[in-house]
C-alpha cells in the first residue's frame, strides 16, 4: 500500500530520526510530523487499518521499516478496551484520528532493575481528542495503560514507534512483577 502523504511521513520521520540520536529530541522532531500525518488520514487509511476485535484492542500494522527502526500502526479500541499496564521499551509519537483515547499514567517508585519487587504509583491522566499528538520515551521505562471507557465512542490512533512493535513488558501490580510478552498485529 502506497500513498504520498504517508511515503512522506516515513521518509521525513527516517530522515529525523537519524538526525537526532537522543529518544527525546527524536520525538521532538516528529510529532509535528504527526500532526500532520493525522490530518491526511483520510487519504492513506484502508479498511484493514480498521479491523477490530469485539475482545480486545486491535493493532493493525500499516508500515514496518526496520531499516530505519520504525513502525506505524493504527489502534482500534471499541468502547471497553484497554491495553494491560505496560511499557514499550521505545519512544513512540501517538496521533489521535477518532474518538477520545484514554491514558493513565505509571511511576515506577522501587529500584530499577528486575522484574520481581516493582512498586508502581499512579500517575496523571491524559485525554487525547481527535488531533491530538502525545510522545513518551522511556525513562527508563513509559509505564501506562490506555483505552476508551465503556461510555465513550470508538477512538482509533496512529503509533510510531522507534522498533517493530512485537513484544513489550506488562505490569500486574498487586502482585509487583513485570514480564515480556509477544504482542499480536494484524498485517496491511
Amino acid at each position: 500500500m502506497t500513498s504520498p502523504a504517508l511515503d512522506r511521513f516515513i521518509a521525513e520521520a527516517a530522515a529525523r530520526s537519524r538526525v537526532h540520536s537522543l529518544a527525546a529530541d527524536r520525538v521532538l522532531a516528529l510529532a509535528p510530523l504527526m500532526l500532520d500525518l493525522i490530518e491526511d488520514a483520510e487519504s492513506f487509511l484502508e479498511p484493514q487499518h480498521y479491523r477490530s476485535d469485539p475482545d480486545r484492542y486491535t493493532r493493525n500494522l500499516i508500515r514496518d521499516d526496520p531499516d530505519h527502526g520504525l513502525s506505524l500502526y493504527a489502534l482500534v479500541w471499541r468502547p471497553g478496551q484497554w491495553t494491560p499496564v505496560h511499557d514499550h521499551g521505545s519512544w513512540g509519537v501517538v496521533g489521535i484520528v477518532e474518538g477520545v483515547l484514554e491514558e493513565r499514567n505509571y511511576l515506577r517508585v522501587s529500584p530499577e532493575g528486575g522484574d520481581q519487587d516493582i512498586d508502581l504509583v499512579r500517575g496523571g491522566l491524559q485525554l487525547l481528542t481527535r488531533g491530538a499528538v502525545t510522545s513518551f520515551v522511556p525513562n527508563p521505562d513509559h509505564i501506562h495503560v490506555t483505552g476508551v471507557p465503556v461510555e465513550r465512542a470508538q477512538a482509533v490512533s496512529l503509533h510510531l514507534y522507534g522498533r517493530t512493535m512485537k513484544d513489550f513488558n506488562i505490569y500486574d501490580v498487586a502482585a509487583r512483577t513485570r514480564r515480556r510478552v509477544q504482542v499480536a498485529h494484524n498485517e496491511s
